[in-house]
Parts: structure tokens; sequence; C-alpha cells
């Protein structure tokens, strides 16, 4: 569910829209596992912000640390699969969020984007988690494969790389 403005935008995630959400979360919180980062999971929370004009609810996102309770993620993962009738960065950007991270299953690929003067511009990597390659990551974005089994790989690769 995402609204902006008037505009309501309810959709109905398939199979493969919920499988590769949640196998980048798993993957995201081996990582964080790893490296013993504090990174806190709100799964799919409503977000909300001036007074009813916008709202989301994220695939995945995060925040590192405790926050402010009833604080917009720090981090914000969405998994796209068609185009949106909503302009999703526009909400995000309206709650504040600090990093939105698109899955874009076609290409197989995270594009990076990096809220700055109320407005998102697209960055090589995560400023919020400078230490993780998401190139690294995308390829064990595998749905239909065991999930454990895609963790443990990308788990052995990260043993291979300096530590952050």
């Amino acid at each position: 569910m995402t609204y902006l403005e008037g505009t309501l935008e309810l959709m109905r995630p398939s199979e493969l829209h919920e499988e590769e959400g949640k196998l980048i979360a798993r993957l995201l919180e081996a990582w964080a596992d790893e490296f013993n980062v504090d990174l806190r999971g709100f799964k799919s929370a409503t977000f909300r912000k001036e007074a009813g004009k916008r709202g989301t609810e994220p695939d995945e996102c995060y925040t590192l640390g405790p926050g402010p309770k009833d604080a917009p993620p720090q981090l914000a993962i969405e998994v796209i699969l068609s185009n949106p009738l909503v302009d999703k960065l526009e909400v995000y950007a309206g709650l504040e969020v600090a990093e939105v991270w698109l899955w874009r299953t076609a290409t197989r690929t995270f594009v990076v984007h990096r809220l700055a003067a109320a407005r998102y511009t697209v960055v090589d990597r995560s400023q919020l988690l400078p230490a993780l390659d998401l190139v690294l990551l995308a390829p064990f974005v595998r749905p239909g494969e065991s999930h454990t089994a895609l963790v443990n790989a990308f788990r052995a690769s990260l043993r291979t790389q300096p530590a952050p």
C-alpha cells in the first residue's frame, strides 16, 4: 500500500516479489550478523507523514541501532517487478528515509538512492552500510533455490573478503 496526496495504490504482491524481498532481507541480515552490525528490521510497517498526504509499507526496512519511536526507517528496500502507479521515491523523500534500495528483478541489480536536500540521487553504494558490497550480494538473490544454501554460500563469500 502506497499513497501520495490523494492517490492510493494497492498492490497484491506476487510470490516472486515476496520471495525476492525475503531473500534480500535474509542476505542483508546475514551480512549484519557476520560483521556485528546492529541492523534492526521492521519488515513492512506502515509509515505516514503530513496528516495523511503520504504513506507506504516498504517491502523491507531497517534502522541502524536504536532509533526514536515511530520514526521512519533509515533504509527502505523495494522489489520492483513492474512500474508502480505512485512514485515511491517521492513518498520516501517526504518521509525522510535516508536511503532507498530498489531491487530491479529484470536486471538483477540494486539501485541505491541517497536522500540529499529532500531529493534522491543515485549513488554507487550505500552510505549507511558502506562496507556492504551490493554487487557481491546481488547474485545470491535467486528465487526458486534453497534460501539456506544461498545464505550459507553468501556467508562463505563474505569470509573471503577483508573485514569492514
